[in-house]
Parts: C-alpha cells; sequence; structure tokens
C-alpha cells in the first residue's frame, strides 16, 4: 500500500512537471511561428508532443505550421481524429476550417467543401468560413467542367481515330478497286488495239480460193483475146472488099 502511494505521489509531481515542459516548448514554437520561422516552430511542437502527446494544442500548431510550409497531408494527420473528439465548439469549428484549407491546397476541392461545411455546422456565422467555402464550391465546379471536356475531347479524339481509321480503309478500298479498273481498261485497250490490227491486215485467202479466182480472171483474159481477134478479122475482111475493084 505504502508502495502504491508513493507512485501516485510520484506521478502527481511528474504529470504537472511535464504539462509545464509541454507548454514551455509549444511556447517557443509559437514565438518562432511568428516571427515566420515555420521550420524551427514545427521542430518545438513536435518536442512538445514528445512530452504529451495528446496536447490539442500542440497538434494545433503543428498542423498549422506544416501548413505553412506547405506540407498539407502531414498537416492533416497531425490533427486527425481531433475535431471529432473535442467538446469545444469552438475549437471543432476552427479545426475543420484549417482541414479545408489543407484540402484546397493539395486541390482537393470536395474535400475541402465537406470540411468548411462541418466547420459551419459548428459555428454557421464564421464569415471566412462561408467565404472559403464558396471559393472552394467554384473551384470544385471548374474542376468538374475541366474533367467533363478532357473526357469529351478524349472520345472526340477516339472518334476522329476511328473516322481516320474508316477513311484509310475507304481510301484503300478505293484505290484498289482504281488499280483493277485500271487493269480492266488496259486489257480493253490491249483487246481493243489487237482487234483494230486485225482490221488492218488484209483478208486471208485460201489455196483452193485463190486458184479459183486466178482461174477466172485467166478464163475472162481468153474471153477479151477471142473478141479482139473476131473485131480484128471483121476489119480485115472490110479492108479486102475496098480493095477488090
Amino acid at each position: 500500500m505504502k508502495r502504491f502511494i508513493t507512485i501516485l505521489m510520484f506521478l502527481s509531481i511528474c504529470f504537472p512537471v511535464m504539462a509545464q515542459n509541454e507548454k514551455k516548448e509549444v511556447r517557443k514554437g509559437n514565438n518562432l511561428y511568428e516571427k515566420g520561422d515555420f521550420q524551427n516552430s514545427e521542430i518545438f511542437y513536435r518536442k512538445a508532443l514528445d512530452k504529451s502527446p495528446n496536447s490539442v494544442n500542440a497538434k494545433y500548431n503543428l498542423a498549422n505550421a506544416l501548413y505553412k510550409q506547405s506540407k498539407s497531408e502531414e498537416a492533416l494527420k497531425s490533427i486527425e481524429g481531433v475535431a471529432d473528439s473535442t467538446q469545444d465548439i469552438k475549437l471543432r469549428s476552427d479545426l475543420y476550417h484549417n482541414s479545408g484549407n489543407y484540402y484546397l491546397q493539395q486541390k482537393k476541392y470536395s474535400e475541402a467543401v465537406e470540411a468548411y461545411k462541418n466547420s459551419l455546422r459548428s459555428n454557421p456565422k464564421d464569415l471566412e468560413t462561408k467565404s472559403n467555402l464558396s471559393y472552394a464550391l467554384k473551384m470544385l465546379k471548374d474542376q468538374q467542367n475541366k474533367d467533363q471536356n478532357k473526357d469529351q475531347n478524349q472520345d472526340q479524339n477516339k472518334d476522329q481515330d476511328k473516322n481516320k481509321d474508316q477513311n484509310k480503309d475507304q481510301n484503300k478500298d478505293k484505290n484498289k478497286d482504281q488499280d483493277k479498273n485500271k487493269d480492266q481498261n488496259k486489257d480493253q485497250n490491249k483487246d481493243q488495239n489487237q482487234d483494230q490490227n486485225n482490221q488492218n491486215e488484209p483478208p486471208k485467202i485460201s489455196p483452193q480460193t485463190a486458184q479459183q479466182m486466178l482461174q477466172a480472171m485467166q478464163n475472162k483474159e481468153n474471153e477479151t483475146q477471142n473478141k479482139v481477134k473476131k473485131e480484128k478479122a471483121k476489119l480485115l475482111q472490110g479492108r479486102q472488099k475496098e480493095k477488090n475493084w
């Protein structure tokens, strides 16, 4: 029993000392933060959390110091769960408000909108949060429009590529048809030239026909010679009469 009492007495002495040391580190961090030395202020806030891991003040200020260094993801981790666990309405509102800022820095506009809405649920009259919410909603809308246009452009590009492929196939088929027509025309011209050449060639006569034609020509020549002889004979007969006086 004496040992238990001794431990309690020891703890009752240590906890206040540790709490005082944690607050001391936080104050040092705050002084540096106000001077704009966010990197070193972060160091003292972490020292405070080493001595008192559940210190809301140390977590809150550490998150702000990280945010100032554009470490918004780490800032969110620093205050994770604190807003839901605290009973202080003003603190809860501020934590959600800051979370919205951290999300904005990451361009996570949808999450930022939800954070600002949660902040206004705790403090509906906070004008700064309302202003940030309006800005986050505008950025979210712009982002959605941009994504929609991007999707439309991608679909349009796909359609254009598809049309290009179709036109390419059509041109290929058209070229094939043209080549086929060229070949057909070439064959037709070849056949036509052959026909013309055949027309220009003299008709071929068989040997039998040639013999017949030659015989006919000979008969006609004989007939002509006989006729000439008869006319000559008549002429001679006339002349003889003239000499018989």
